[in-house]
């Protein structure tokens, strides 16, 4: 009990610190501003907290099947630092704050040509954006969408390398899968696998979605993007799902895997059984 209680207080505390950081590092943050950070950052801490204190699922996928949650984790946290240290700028005046400068915009430039999601996202804006505001969104929009697909490789590392989950203990369905009713109708496998590539073809498809819809929108959102604060969680939300997505699509092709994997062997065993029954 000491050990669930210890471990659902420091993951509540590391989700309200990520939440945190930007109203805590930029500078000229407003106080209403810097109260409603405070307030989502409790919220979310308490929701983790309850997560991981209950003994039973509810909400949560993976929580159970290390390290998941914890790449879900800090993929977010990394995109909201390095934008946060970004748009920081001299404000910090620290050697690490100036290596991950440097690191993010050779991140923002590594995106940054035709038809990418980057070149969409400039696309979205209004026309009568300055250039400095259209500057500012180049270089998150890059540096958010590289380290979501170097989230995405690292999670395929550990699928294809380190054989995630059969190498991190038994991967219960039921646990790891809470929103997933096995008895819904269909075959278990085949909805998984449709559920794995519908992810997948979501998580491709809305970075370059996202801004055709608030393009199309303009007129019903009102968002002021040319404020750093805005900023960090709008890029770090239109990167952070599409890649959250293409994890869980990965991760459910590979519970199907494994499910017919054991399938496999269990028809294969019968039929040996019933040979030599027969013989």
């Amino acid at each position: 009990m000491i050990v669930r209680l210890t471990g659902a207080f420091l993951r509540a505390l590391l989700i309200a610190l990520a939440i945190a950081t930007p109203a805590l590092l930029l500078p000229n943050i407003g106080v209403d501003a810097a109260q409603v950070t405070v307030l989502v950052a409790l919220v979310a801490g308490a929701f983790t907290f309850v997560e991981y204190y209950s003994q039973y699922p509810s909400i949560l996928e993976f929580r159970f099947a290390p390290p998941v949650n914890r790449l879900r984790y800090f993929t977010m946290f990394s995109m909201v630092l390095l934008l946060t240290v970004y748009f920081s700028g001299a404000a910090l005046e620290t050697p690490i704050a100036s290596l991950l400068m440097k690191l993010a915009e050779l991140m923002a430039r590594a995106v940054d040509f035709p038809f990418s999601p980057v070149r969409l996202v400039l696309l979205a804006l209004p026309p009568e954006t300055t250039e400095q505001t259209v500057a500012m969104v180049r270089a998150a929009a890059g540096i958010a969408y590289v380290v979501g697909i170097l989230g995405v490789i690292a999670f395929g590392v550990l699928v294809r390398i380190y054989g995630w989950p059969v190498r991190y203990g038994a991967f219960n369905v039921w646990i790891n899968l809470p929103l997933f009713d096995p008895t819904g109708g269909g075959d278990v496998l085949t909805r998984l696998k449709r559920d794995a590539v519908l992810n997948l073809v979501l998580g491709f498809l809305l970075p370059f979605l996202l801004p055709a819809f608030v393009k199309l929108a303009g007129a019903l959102i009102d968002i002021n993007i040319g404020e750093a604060h805005t900023l960090v969680w709008v890029m770090t939300i239109w990167a952070f799902v599409p890649a959250n997505l293409m994890i869980r699509g990965i991760a459910l092709y590979r519970v199907a895997d494994i499910i017919e994997e054991k399938r496999r062997r269990t028809y294969a065993e019968a039929r040996s059984d019933d040979g030599m029954q027969i013989a």
